[in-house]
């Protein structure tokens, strides 16, 4: 049975507040705020399966959007539309490279529906492990899913609040674009500017993208 997570877990009102708190910790991101729309993580109406949105992750690493979304759905077309793991588990790596993904994106896919199969992880409970380090650890666990898939899937699937994606590359051009940086900032100082913004990083993550747009 595939199990969706209901209705929106931030309301409107609630991400209102969220981001008046960061626009009053730091004047720069106020103004990125005022510009751009309000911040949409955790306010999913629609969302998908969780194993779901874990292999369209895996299949958009290092992929222009347009290119993953095609990819995507010829996968999606050879399992006969619905990606479970089931179905993708008998797809062979031929069929997943006719339709685009590589070997290597194969085999990662293919560890996802194992561990499913196998009952190794519980993808249609993920939203209910409160700890975002087991969810991290149970995920990162499997061959070729890396922090930066996870930290995609925590924050647009699962709309978890305090992550901070600072393998990101968007994330660290948008820092350095908001603060008018001289040169590139690493993740390990990113990971330390991040911290005034706790318990909220996800959100200024997202505006980091929006101030690149």
């Amino acid at each position: 049975m595939i199990v969706l997570v209901g209705a929106p877990l931030i309301t409107e009102r609630q991400m209102k507040k969220i981001t008046a708190e960061i626009s009053a910790k730091d004047k720069k991101f106020a103004k990125v705020i005022d510009a751009h729309p309000l911040c949409t993580i955790g306010r999913n109406s629609n969302p998908v399966p969780h194993f779901e949105s874990l292999v369209e992750s895996v299949i958009s690493q290092q992929l222009a959007v347009k290119a993953a979304d095609t990819i995507f759905g010829r996968v999606k077309s050879a399992a006969g539309g619905r990606i479970i793991p089931a179905r993708i588990a008998q797809l062979s790596e031929s069929e997943m490279r006719s339709a685009g993904v590589s070997g290597a994106k194969h085999k990662t896919i293919q560890g996802l529906a194992a561990a499913a199969l196998n009952k190794e992880i519980n993808f249609n409970k993920l939203h209910e492990v409160e700890s975002d380090e087991e969810i991290f650890t149970q995920l990162t666990n499997l061959w070729g899913i890396g922090p930066w898939t996870v930290d995609m899937f925590m924050m647009h699937q699962l709309g978890r609040l305090d992550i901070w994606p600072t393998g990101d590359l968007g994330v660290r051009r948008g820092w350095e674009k908001i603060y008018k940086l001289p040169e590139e900032i690493s993740p390990k100082d990113l990971e330390l500017k991040g911290e005034k913004f706790r318990p909220y990083r996800s959100v200024v993550a997202w505006y980091c993208w929006r101030a690149l747009s």
